[in-house]
């Protein structure tokens, strides 16, 4: 559906009352969402929006966007998640699996073919024809696209696993995709660890022998090559100081490979992301926003390191070579006003081909991708609150999740004949209920509540605490509410703003491995020292105003939720000397 371009009619802020229908239609759709699930999808106070567009055929859509992020479309009066929502959301629908080589297919508007099914040892999910699915790829659980079952399970195994099995709808890198954030799909290991036996008569019906034949060769190389990046002699060592930026195999000195690695980002710059167009280009922005985009995987550009030690000493340089004209417009500040692109050194210089070998350098040392943790709300059960679930089976310092206080809610509740008779959406209220969740002038004037403010009630009144699980750790449960990432702007005596950024290390941040890359990305000065106020913690600081630096680093790399940072709004405007 959107596999090619849609047509935007209107783009409009949600009304109180429609949120609150969608919060309604999305407890409908996916029961298996709890409250507080449903509140996160579909937040109360934070910015959500309604899309309407037309798709490439005609197709009259709603998207609801958050966070910049398309979360659900309606189409004809039925509702969807999108990859976005699913991948915070993995078990929302069934999932089927199929092979890396069929997403292509799906992106380009194919409908999945049962053929390229990958049928796991516990058997297919058993959906019924028009049932909502997911589609996710061999080894991920996170869904790459959304569709609906063209026939029931039943029907797919007698068919011989033959014919269309789903429509799809939606699908990772398709247009509606593409109006988000474009992040890539999140790791998420398979609920079974046993690889599909794919030979016949064992726990799968016989599919096309040459398509079987194809994807097992394809498992093996993504296997072997899987093997060979895990393996020790493939990982990038620690280098220590300055070897971030050194070719181990190249004979040259630091100096000479910085300033050979300077001149290449500098033409690829030129010759792939400069228009004429984008003149007058300040030094800064070819700097940050194009030479920086042009460094090879693996290596560091820092111009300090090189025999230039400066940005403007550099372009002098090739000013004097007359590749390009420098000139400053404003005070102090320089811009680029002409390139030569027909100058022999941008003409002949070759785009080199991206190292199969070369790794991405991650945060830390340990040259492995940091993933952020997986933080969930938990309510602890107050000594107030004691009466009502201890019919539960839970006390007093009791760690609940919120669909599990709204179960105990709910059965307390009928168990106790409290749900009207005459309203089944209100609930009675008895002596116990009274004293958890009405204030002492309420006592003897609210007799009922409605469920909904029943269970948000109950939720407020119960203590805060979260649950933090890092890749491949146990999970931490801690009382109290998580500290956002704190981002300050602070004054220095010599009138000189610093950013300074907080609790790193709750999210599984090194603070010294922030700063080295910040050092890189904003070309400033950057200290490590203790946070005042915090035991063991510590803050980076860093010269200049840079949170639009670091907003960028933590959220579209590092991938942190926007609703555990703090300080973003302070980042300055485009345009405005920082």
């Amino acid at each position: 559906m959107f596999a090619k371009a849609f047509r935007v009619k209107s783009n409009t802020a949600i009304k109180g009352s429609d949120r609150r229908k969608l919060r309604a239609d999305v407890a409908a759709v996916f029961p298996t969402l709890g409250t507080d699930q449903v509140s996160e999808l579909v937040p109360g106070k934070e910015e959500l929006n309604i899309v309407k567009l037309y798709a490439h055929r005609g197709d009259a859509v709603t998207v609801y966007v958050s966070g910049g992020n398309p979360i659900l479309f309606e189409l004809e009066k039925n509702l969807y998640p999108t990859v976005y929502t699913l991948w915070s959301y993995p078990d929302l629908l069934p999932t089927f699996t199929t092979w890396p080589l069929v997403l292509e297919k799906l992106v380009g508007g194919a409908d999945l073919m049962l053929p390229g099914l990958v049928v796991p040892p516990a058997g297919l999910p058993q959906v019924q024809k028009g049932d909502l699915c997911a589609v996710a790829l061999v080894g991920n659980r996170a869904p790459v696209a959304v569709g609906v079952a063209a026939m029931s399970t039943a029907e797919m195994l007698a068919s011989g696993l033959k014919g269309r099995g789903f429509c799809v709808l939606h699908s990772y890198q398709d247009h509606l995709w593409r109006s988000g954030d474009k992040s890539s799909p999140p790791s998420i290991a398979p609920l079974a660890l046993d690889p599909p036996d794919l030979s016949e008569g064992k726990g799968c019906v016989k599919a096309d022998t040459a398509l079987q034949g194809d994807m097992r060769q394809l498992t093996l190389e993504e296997e072997e090559e899987e093997e060979e990046e895990e393996s020790p002699s493939a990982a990038m060592e620690d280098p220590g100081p300055g070897g971030l930026h050194a070719d181990p195999t190249d004979s040259k000195t630091l100096q000479e490979q910085m300033d050979e690695l300077l001149q290449r980002c500098f033409l690829q710059a030129l010759k792939c992301c400069v228009r004429k167009a984008d003149l007058p280009l300040l030094t800064s922005t070819l700097l940050g926003s194009h030479m920086f985009s042009c460094c090879p995987e693996g290596r560091q550009l820092d111009i300090k390191k090189s025999s230039y030690r400066k940005l403007s000493k550099f372009l002098q340089h090739m000013q004097q070579e007359q590749i390009i004209q420098v000139q400053e417009l404003s005070r102090g500040v320089e811009s680029i006003v002409a390139v030569d692109w027909k100058h022999p050194r941008i003409t002949s210089f070759v785009i080199p081909e991206p190292s199969p070998t070369s790794q991405t350098i991650q945060e830390g040392s340990r040259g492995q991708p940091y993933h952020p943790p997986d933080i969930k709300p938990l309510y602890c059960v107050p000594a107030s609150m004691t009466l009502l679930f201890q019919e539960s089976g839970h006390k007093k310092g009791s760690v609940l999740e919120g669909s599990e206080v709204r179960t105990v809610v709910i059965n307390y509740a009928k168990k106790n004949d409290l749900v009207d008779a005459d309203n089944k959406n209100l609930v009675k209220l008895d002596p116990i209920l009274c004293d958890c969740v009405l204030e002492k002038d309420e006592q003897h004037a609210v007799m009922k509540l409605p469920w909904d403010s029943l269970l948000s009630r109950c939720l407020e009144k119960l203590q805060p605490a979260y649950q933090v699980t890092f890749p491949g750790q146990e999970p931490i449960v801690k009382k109290g509410r998580i500290c956002p990432i704190d981002i300050t702007l602070a004054q220095r005596a010599s009138n000189k703003k610093v950013t300074v950024v907080r609790n790193l290390e709750a999210y599984g941040l090194d603070p010294r491995s922030v700063a080295a890359t910040l050092q890189q990305r904003c070309q400033a000065s950057t200290t490590v020292s203790p946070a005042p106020g915090l035991k063991d913690s510590l803050q980076v600081q860093i010269q200049g105003n840079q949170i639009h630096h670091l907003g960028r680093l933590l959220l579209e790399e590092y991938r942190l939720p926007r609703k555990h940072i703090q300080g973003l709004e302070k980042a300055p405007k485009p345009g405005k000397k920082k």
